[in-house]
């Protein structure tokens, strides 16, 4: 028996190591592209944006690892069920649940192991990855600036830029909320170019063919519209980003539990906290969970197409997670309690698992 199960286990060693590289190079190539951009076009160090590339692979394996269990399963097992060795292996009386239990032992391991990367590792990685980022912004401003999206870095201002080419801005459009609920000040300007202030957090910005529009704050309704050709003005990086909070998933669990201790006593909605700490309790037991699924249907399927296996892993994988992130925002929108519905994707696949297995054994 001791051969029987080190020679199916040897099945799936290669196949996980494989897709487990595979899919983790594949998730950071996807985080390559904007990190390239930060060093050809924002001058930002290389070294600098290496050790946060490097703190992505971390977190992105709390989500390939589960998914590489299921894999190398799958691939492993339809092998040996399609060259007829499971039943081989049944012919001389050696029942299937058999070589089910060290596969169980191996889950659990792996599932020991997730636990301990999303309670210390994850979160550490997550949150020295936010404070990385949040220093080069104080050091390099000017990598505060993309394209397409609302920029809220600086103080009191919100910044909105259509295109950049090099330190070449266009159509920029700039938000100046004002106290005392009075009218926000609006510029919009044709063009623009940028510059760091040296030796400050500031960005300088010189903006051409614009206007500014201003209400008049004894009369809202009357406007003040301010045509220029050429006007310069200041951004400074907001003071709040120097100091990087934690997020709950950079939390551990204990920091979970006493944040949520805390903002109840402050009677603050803590579904969020709740729910992150919930799932990562939950998705620790998904290699268990995806190896008890694996198992019956690599033999109960019995292909030996490698790429049909792996679309089938992904497609069961890729359920279970839209399963989750469905149950995450019933959480947080308090419609069922987080300890009861963050469950649902683990309790869903465990059936799943169980009727599998049954008709797998009663074959």
């Amino acid at each position: 028996m001791k051969i029987l199960r080190n020679y199916t286990l040897s099945e799936c060693i290669l196949p996980f190591v494989l897709s487990l590289g595979v899919l983790t190079c594949v998730f950071l190539l996807g985080n390559l592209i904007q990190l390239t951009h930060l060093v050809i076009n924002k001058g930002v160090s290389l070294i600098t944006v290496c050790k946060v590339f490097a703190l992505y692979v971390p977190v992105l394996l709390g989500y390939t690892l589960p998914i590489a269990c299921l894999i190398s399963i799958i691939l492993g097992f339809s092998r040996l069920s399609a060259d007829n060795e499971v039943l081989a292996i049944r012919a001389c009386g050696v029942y299937l649940r058999k070589l089910l239990k060290p596969l169980i032992i191996v889950g659990l391991v792996f599932s020991l192991f997730l636990f301990l990367l999303n309670d210390r590792i994850i979160p550490y990685a997550h949150h020295e990855q936010r404070k990385m980022l949040k220093t080069l912004a104080v050091k390099n401003p000017t990598a505060l600036l993309e394209p397409g999206v609302f920029i809220n870095s600086f103080d009191g201002h919100i910044v909105f830029i259509h295109k950049i080419e090099g330190n070449r801005l266009f159509n920029i459009t700039i938000y100046q909320p004002q106290p005392d609920g009075k009218p926000t000040r609006t510029i919009i300007a044709s063009k623009g170019e940028f510059s760091q202030v040296p030796g400050k957090d500031q960005i300088m910005l010189k903006l051409l063919d614009g206007t500014s529009d201003e209400a008049d704050f004894k009369n809202p309704n009357n406007f003040y519209k301010l045509n220029f050709k050429t006007f310069f003005m200041k951004l400074d990086v907001a003071k709040d980003k120097r100091h990087l909070d934690k997020k709950p998933k950079s939390m551990s669990l204990k920091e979970l539990l006493e944040e949520r201790n805390r903002l109840k006593v402050l009677i603050v909605d803590t579904s969020r906290l709740e729910t992150e700490f919930f799932r990562k309790i939950t998705w620790a037991f998904s290699p268990l969970v995806f190896i008890l699924i694996g198992f019956p249907l690599a033999v109960i399927t019995n292909k030996r197409e490698k790429s049909a296996n792996v679309v089938l892993a992904m497609i069961c994988a890729s359920i279970y997670y839209i399963l989750s992130l469905g149950c995450e925002a019933l959480s947080i929108e308090k419609i069922v309690p987080s300890y009861i519905i963050m469950w649902g994707p683990n309790l869903i696949a465990c059936i799943f698992a169980l009727i599998l297995n049954r008709k797998l054994f009663s074959m």
